[in-house]
């Protein structure tokens, strides 16, 4: 229902909701079937998502279609607009001129598809930071070309993070433009994902949050946003848990300093918190449950929270009024769900 239909003052966008064009997909299913990978998350993750589980039998058909389809889906759960983008690891797997090439094409595809529904649509860019000064090329293109309104980046890149100044061609490309990248997790580079993968903990039941929270970290105690100020990295699923470790990083940022602890942490130029309050954009998606959501308003801020719902990985209709139902005024909730975003995103 539309916010026209419904009688609401506000829009609701959704700002991490994911695609997988059929080339990717069958690329996966090669990977997976020739071992043409060595990842373990990659492999657990997709051979799950691709095999015939009742739950996933839907997922391949969502993936792909970013026409009427996904309107219909969008329109039965109120969803007015879709910030859609290359679903984890995306372009990331593969080794850098077969990605770098797959997200030039991937962003055609995109942005033909939003160009043919652009009052429900807009979209991130796809990039392949096996080789950064490519991925910024097709970022600026992206967003200045197609009309993209940033970049997804799926995490770690065959383990590396972008707190290695090899990609900074990336994250300045991104403040230079004034577009967010959206961090996006993926499954644990193998040196971490071992006790993970014993318990079944890898992927977005518990291990996606853990990955992506260490991946934020590691560009916040490493100057990251010291050298890139105006940065912005969206970080999802009520901002990886980051929200509730404020006062303790805080304190433990003091304690370094006055102990001449870890250099590199006393020399940063803001308290942690600040850097996630100022440079980290949260959304919702995910975690559809008002509690997480209020305390990331309180401790983060009303502007810096945003709407998703995690489709097609997510995609009920009870969530929404869960969403709609939360104690906080009218005005906060456009915030929360459309403005918050139409500015982040310059829609």
């Amino acid at each position: 229902m539309s916010a026209a239909s419904s009688g609401r003052n506000y829009l609701r966008i959704a700002t991490e909701e994911a695609y997988a064009p059929a080339e990717m997909l069958r690329l996966y299913r090669k990977l997976i079937d020739e071992k043409g990978t060595d990842d373990p998350g990659f492999l657990s993750q997709w051979a799950y998502f691709l095999g015939e589980g009742q739950i996933n039998q839907a997922l391949p058909r969502r993936f792909t279609d970013i026409g009427e389809g996904r309107i219909r889906d969008m329109d039965a759960t109120g969803i007015d607009r879709q910030i859609i983008s290359l679903t984890s690891p995306g372009v990331q797997i593969f080794d850098a001129a077969t990605g770098t090439s797959l997200a030039t094409s991937f962003n055609d595809e995109l942005a033909a598809a939003i160009a043919k529904h652009p009052d429900r649509f807009s979209g991130l860019a796809a990039i392949a930071p096996q080789n950064p000064k490519a991925a910024a090329k097709e970022l600026e293109r992206g967003v200045t070309k197609l009309g993209l309104k940033g970049a997804i980046i799926n995490s770690t890149t065959h383990g590396e993070y972008l707190d290695d100044p090899k990609f900074y061609d990336i994250l300045a490309a991104a403040e230079v433009l004034d577009v967010p990248i959206y961090l996006h997790p993926a499954t644990a580079p193998a040196r971490m994902i071992g006790p993970m993968l014993e318990k079944g903990l890898q992927g977005a039941f518990f291990g996606f949050a853990i990955e992506t929270s260490i991946h934020l970290m590691r560009m916040i105690v490493s100057g990251v946003f010291d050298r890139f100020p105006k940065l912005q990295v969206v970080a999802g699923h009520g901002g990886e848990g980051l929200p509730y470790w404020l006062c303790r990083m805080d304190l433990f940022q003091r304690n370094y300093r006055v102990n001449q602890r870890y250099a590199h942490i006393s020399a940063l130029k803001r308290k942690i918190s600040d850097y996630i309050k100022e440079n980290i954009p949260v959304t919702s998606s995910g975690m559809a449950w008002a509690p997480v959501i209020m305390f990331m308003q309180e401790v983060v801020g009303m502007d810096r929270v945003m709407y998703a719902m995690d489709y097609p990985y997510q995609f009920d209709i009870a969530e929404v009024k869960v969403t709609d139902d939360m104690p906080i005024s009218d005005a906060d909730k456009k915030k929360f769900y459309q403005t918050n975003a139409e500015r982040i995103f310059k829609i």
